[in-house]
């Protein structure tokens, strides 16, 4: 079984040398997890640091004590894949950050599309985000991850264009499109960017905006996925295409 994850500010030690994991993620530690001494242990900040370590003991109930190895880098992926992820109903849209968390994607934007019947405003918007954030930290260290996706504020749709125009490979998926996602040509680095639509569909006017941003309209396959799994699915094969899951 594979060193569980656990997140940390820093790295600094005790006196004794020792990291000292404490607040929530000790009380995990200790008390959920029942860690003991010589048990092994990974640390991340969620940003690509992190270290391997040997449990050295506890302290109550919320404190691991913690001898760390070496503390290491881990680099961004190339290219890097972001996705747009129209605002899904209920609680599809953690479904849809656990997911593609898990797979390996490197950024979530959540966007307000036209045919959303979810949008987020004010405080209610305010708790969604919250909920995305804190899915993709989770889901982070249940798939053993050092790098956290980051979910970005909620984009309008004149942001996701601009982000398209800037990507060095863009795709829609949508169920018109004449180029199959499997095939499209993709760039060895660089950015990829890739929308997802809400159950509704993208609208006409939202297609020919991002395709005249530079966006291809694509087809993930015969059957028309949910939102809420289209973008996992679509990630997986991005990936595994670029040599990332290699």
């Amino acid at each position: 079984m594979t060193a569980p994850v656990f997140v940390v500010d820093g790295f600094g030690t005790d006196p004794a040398g020792r990291y000292v994991l404490d607040g929530p993620e000790g009380r995990h530690a200790v008390s959920v997890k029942r860690l003991r001494a010589g048990e092994s242990v990974v640390l991340t900040d969620g940003a690509g640091r992190w270290a391997e370590g040997e449990v050295d003991g506890t302290e109550g109930k919320d404190r691991l004590l913690v001898r760390l190895g070496d503390v290491v880098t881990e680099e961004p992926g190339s290219p890097r894949l972001t996705v747009v992820q129209a605002l899904p109903k209920g609680d599809r849209g953690e479904l849809a950050v656990e997911t593609m968390t898990e797979v390996g994607v490197d950024a979530i934007v959540p966007w307000a599309a036209s045919r959303c019947i979810t949008q987020w405003k004010g405080e209610r918007g305010l708790k969604s985000l919250g909920k995305w954030r804190a899915t993709a930290r989770e889901a982070g260290k249940q798939s053993r991850r050092v790098r956290f996706p980051e979910v970005a504020d909620a984009a309008t749709t004149r942001q996701v264009a601009e982000l398209l125009a800037g990507a060095d490979f863009a795709a829609v998926l949508h169920e018109s499109g004449t180029e199959p996602l499997a095939t499209a040509p993709l760039p060895a680095a660089g950015h990829i960017v890739l929308v997802v639509g809400p159950e509704g569909g993208v609208s006409p006017e939202e297609l020919e905006l991002f395709a005249g941003a530079g966006a291809r309209v694509c087809r993930l396959g015969r059957s028309v996925l949910r939102t809420s799994t289209a973008g996992t699915a679509a990630a997986a094969l991005l990936l595994g295409r670029t040599g990332r899951w290699g």
